[in-house]
């Protein structure tokens, strides 16, 4: 049974209610039904909101208008809805929609794009009147198709890309008709999507373009790995605690560092076991307890420390010396 497009607008609330009260009813509808943001409206004017939301397959074609003026997505909300996809914004309205994500600032002007992530923080601030779409895509579906997807979050996609201009006629296309029900169209349908989500982004295209990926991926390993090697030794390093100073996702500094062939765990554990080495070899630390070493080198278990250290280097801490 093929999926039918959901209308959510202010225009079915009670009319009794107040400007203010309708916009907390509609905000706590939105966040039950379709997903946990934090709304703001406009203070020049009265509130109104419409959505219309088109299932094709897997991914949801959106379309949003109203006096919405800032919309929010902090960890809290990601924790209570657990969304774990991608949106491409597009502006179609007047206004300018800027916004952050993974630290990088966007400003998208009428008819231009940004891809953004539903599991990274995400802020988005218009006019007091906005209108666009967004193109929502699993988190699997697209990273399947683009292995490095994230390298494009937050990049201003021009009004004059033919391919984003292909993908709003297409899902103008699938809006406008009836819901697919042969599942060799739905599959065709959302190929189609993804692939043109690709092209316009950059994930999928010319030889530069990919250069380019890989620069930016090797520039963030890069600010990783010195971030790791500045503060190895502290016991709380994580790579939450990385990733938060770098302003990437725990995930996106997971996948670039198993690229390497070591883990986040198994590098912090080599450089402790390296600098405790060091000063075990070093006759000027002869009066330091093995204790204190393995304290300073990033060890909070002496036990531990010791299985490790014969286990690297094939021997105990005090035979090292």
């Amino acid at each position: 049974m093929p999926l039918k497009k959901n209308v959510f607008s202010s225009a079915d609330l009670p009319p009794q209610l107040g400007h203010q009260a309708r916009f907390a009813l509609w905000q706590d509808i939105h966040v039950a039904e379709i997903w946990s943001v934090e709304y703001a409206i406009s203070g020049n004017l009265p509130f109104e909101a419409a959505m219309e939301a088109t299932p094709v397959g897997p991914l949801v074609l959106g379309q949003m208008a109203g006096t919405i003026k800032h919309a929010s997505r902090r960890a809290s909300n990601i924790a209570a809805d657990g969304r774990d996809g991608y949106l491409l914004l597009v502006n179609n309205g007047d206004t300018i929609l800027s916004g952050t994500q993974v630290g990088r600032d966007y400003h998208v002007g009428k008819g231009e794009a940004a891809l953004v992530s539903a599991s990274e923080a995400l802020q988005m601030t218009g006019g007091d009147k906005n209108i666009w779409a967004n193109v929502v895509v699993p988190r699997d579906v697209l990273e399947k198709a683009f292995a490095h997807v994230d390298d494009r979050l937050a990049l201003t996609i021009g009004a004059d890309n033919e391919a984003l201009d292909m993908l709003k006629r297409y899902c103008r296309f699938l809006e406008a008709g009836p819901a697919l029900v042969s599942p060799d169209l739905v599959t065709h349908a959302t190929e189609t999507v993804v692939d043109l989500i690709g092209l316009a982004t950059g994930a999928k295209g010319e030889n530069a373009e990919l250069a380019g990926l890989r620069g930016l991926r090797a520039a963030r390993l890069q600010a990783i790995l010195q971030k790791m090697r500045n503060n190895f030794a502290d016991p709380a390093i994580s790579a939450q605690s990385v990733a938060q100073q770098l302003r990437l996702s725990v995930r996106y500094v997971h996948d670039l560092l198993q690229e390497t062939g070591m883990s986040f765990a198994e590098r912090i554990l080599e450089s402790r076991l390296q600098r405790a080495h060091r000063m075990l070899s070093d006759r000027r630390n002869d009066q330091m307890r093995i204790s204190e070493i393995a304290l300073l080198s990033g060890f909070s278990d002496v036990s531990y420390f010791n299985r490790c250290f014969r286990r690297r280097f094939g021997s105990t801490p005090s035979g090292a010396r």
